[in-house]
């Protein structure tokens, strides 16, 4: 046999040869597929990200200490005086729910806006009413003359339960300012919230 001439692969050798060629193109889609997915993943926390950045953080917020909180609901009527002018548990921008069934420290819950680093309900608001009030701390607050009762920024919050409330009378959304824009608080600069607590449950942190 002329050695120049070259062997035909027998048949084992060309299922070898194309079981390598086939894994080889498989592991390279595998590895374009999770570089997709990596850049994807990356791409959407850059956005996040930048959603977040592109407001300034607010200054402070309130926190509830379920602990010492013994759900005299103080904290609701001083609220909803300090900006209705009369106690309405309904429009209370602090909300305190006792759980019967509940073991303690859950069974005193209190919710409280988180004021957001990316505030939903400032970003979706159209009529730009809910809005970042640099002047008081950079609170996430309503302009209540704005308000068009769309109830956008009631339907954006992502917490639970929600944190803007609804003004069945005025047809307004509203939602906690710190008491930045409470006519009738009767310690300005202080939450009406944090005032009135006896146990002092509450705190602008």
């Amino acid at each position: 046999m002329d050695k120049n001439s070259k062997k035909k692969p027998n048949k084992d050798e060309l299922s070898r040869r194309q079981f390598l060629i086939r894994s080889g193109t498989v592991a390279s889609g595998a590895l374009v597929a999770d570089g997709i997915a990596i850049a994807s993943a990356s791409k959407d926390l850059m956005a996040q990200a930048s959603s977040a950045d592109k407001y300034p953080k607010a200054k402070g917020r309130i926190e509830h200490d379920n602990k010492r909180c013994s759900a005299c609901l103080g904290c609701m009527i001083a609220c909803s005086l300090a900006h209705e002018g009369s106690p309405n548990l309904s429009l209370s921008r602090i909300q305190i729910s006792r759980y019967v069934f509940a073991d303690f420290p859950k069974d005193i819950l209190g919710y409280t806006c988180q004021q957001c680093d990316d505030p939903k309900c400032v970003e979706k608001c159209p009529a730009e009413a809910c809005h970042i009030d640099a002047n008081n701390g950079n609170v996430r607050t309503i302009d209540a003359k704005k308000c068009i009762g769309c109830q956008t920024c009631f339907k954006s919050c992502i917490q639970t339960p929600r944190r803007v409330l609804w003004n069945s009378s005025d047809k307004k959304a509203v939602k906690c300012d710190l008491c930045a824009d409470a006519p009738n608080n009767t310690k300005p600069g202080s939450p009406a919230c944090v005032s009135i607590c006896p146990q002092k449950a509450l705190k602008l942190s």
